[in-house]
């Protein structure tokens, strides 16, 4: 059983895709979930919008503690 104390704050889930426009304020979330305690997890993904003409990116966390021994 997993302590409560190592469950991710305000009740979120265990996983996290953070998704956004590849600028600054994309950069400031993922700065601030890494500095609450999250972990990325593997590699970001980004695709180019014509339309936009601007980058899209996503990048996954993970609370630490859950499921390491399955990673």
């Amino acid at each position: 059983m997993t302590d409560p104390a190592t469950r991710p704050p305000e009740g979120r889930l265990i996983y996290r895709c953070l998704t956004g426009k590849d600028d600054q304020a994309f950069c400031a979330r993922v700065s601030l979930a890494l500095e609450e305690g999250w972990r990325l997890h593997g590699a970001p993904s980004y695709t180019w919008d014509s339309a936009e003409n601007c980058g899209h990116i996503a990048q996954a966390v993970v609370w630490p503690g859950w499921g390491d021994d399955r990673v």
